[in-house]
């Protein structure tokens, strides 16, 4: 067994896509279409009653053999099952000297085998897909860790959609985690994609799970996000790495239930409080995002919102807000969250997920992230387990 094959056994189960034996995309009613469309064209030589030949439409039936099927032997024994059709259609049309049939002939061996081609490089495709879906799998569990469903004083949940169909991450970040300090997370968006935006992402998360739980106040964090960030593209030599930036903003639930937040950059998160209108969180005074100054100078203001229970903020990034209809209109997200709000916030993201893609109609265009957290305090006396380095809490 390959390396890959052990790792995708053991953390990420079976490869992406049909299981072998499959046909992919197809039903595997699928295989029998060549067989239907050799006996459609017999049927029509049979009723042109030998005044017209149709036997060079025979030279489709592999090609399709090539395309229902991720068998490789497929389309060549298809192309022998033709080339025996092809000759029973000649011999009763006393055609068998002719060079339609010759030509016939050549023609589906030469299809066949320019199907098992194609469909051997298919398969090899699909494997590469596979084991680089595997790789950003793997990548993706290590920088942007599963999200608990209770931390702390909060339920939290977390919705991840990259740009990308396969890549399954991009330039988006988010976090949580549990302190001394109380909850905190982060939700950012690095300027541009591809792995130069996953290695900016990296810098800022590992910054970040240290400073939170080092750091007694937010606006300190977001200093040291800053200098991290500065140092990390000073050492990157990506392409663009001079034009790079991060958008963030920074949140903190303390224990009293008091929500400290920092923008830099960053769409201003959503409150959603009972039957009220949905309120943007907007701070009287924001900074630029980290990587524009100079990391001393950037001293953010920090904005308090006492919360209530049940009291939840959302937390997104500009792929969300900025996904277009085909109409040019920007996405309503204020607007369409009240729609969407009812149960966990799991159940809430899933559903303003969908509502986005029903919106947009199409994979959207850019990173979208968005984390959702409820504040939801536990009573006194509850059991609260130390579990993997942050605090779990039993489900209320």
């Amino acid at each position: 067994m390959s390396a890959t094959g052990w790792i995708r056994e053991r953390f990420a189960g079976p490869t992406p896509g049909a299981a072998p034996g499959t046909t992919g995309t197809w039903p595997r009613t699928a295989l029998a279409l060549p067989f239907i469309g050799m006996a459609l064209v017999v049927a029509l030589d049979y009723v042109s009653n030998t005044e017209v030949t149709v036997e060079p439409a025979l030279t489709a039936v592999p090609a399709l053999a090539a395309v229902v099927s991720r068998r490789t032997w497929y389309p060549l024994a298809i192309g022998l099952c033709t080339e025996a059709v092809a000759f029973l259609m000649a011999a009763y049309s006393d055609s068998l000297g002719e060079s339609v049939h010759s030509a016939t002939v050549f023609a589906v061996v030469l299809v066949a085998a320019i199907g098992w081609v194609s469909a051997t490089l298919r398969l090899r495709q699909e494997k590469a897909l596979a084991d680089a879906q595997l790789v950003a799998s793997i990548a993706r569990r290590v920088l942007l860790r599963p999200v608990p469903e209770r931390v702390g004083t909060v339920r939290a949940a977390v919705h991840y959609e990259a740009a990308a169909a396969h890549a399954r991450i991009g330039g988006d970040l988010y976090e949580v985690v549990n302190t001394r300090h109380g909850v905190r997370a982060v939700v950012g968006d690095v300027r541009g994609k591809g792995l130069g935006a996953v290695e900016t992402a990296a810098a800022v998360l590992g910054a970040f799970r240290e400073a939170a739980h080092q750091e007694p106040a937010l606006d300190r964090v977001a200093g040291w996000l800053a200098v991290s960030l500065d140092r990390a593209l000073h050492e990157n030599d990506h392409p663009g790495v001079e034009e790079e930036f991060v958008t963030l903003v920074l949140i903190g639930v303390r224990p009293d239930g008091t929500a400290e937040i920092v923008n830099c950059g960053h769409p201003s998160p959503l409150l959603l409080r009972g039957t009220e209108p949905v309120r943007p969180l907007e701070l009287a005074e924001t900074v630029p995002p980290l990587g524009v100054l100079d990391p001393v100078d950037v001293r953010p203001p920090v904005h308090k919102v006492p919360l209530r229970q049940g009291d939840r903020v959302l937390l997104f990034t500009d792929g969300v807000i900025e996904a277009r209809d085909r109409a040019g209109v920007f996405y309503p997200l204020a607007e369409r969250l009240p729609h969407c709000a009812d149960g966990r916030p799991e159940d809430v993201l899933r559903r303003l997920h969908e509502d986005v893609v029903r919106h947009v109609g199409r994979q959207l265009g850019d990173d979208a992230a968005m984390l959702l957290l409820q504040y939801d305090p536990l009573g006194p006396g509850a059991h609260v387990p130390h579990q993997n380095g942050l605090l779990a809490h039993p489900r209320s």
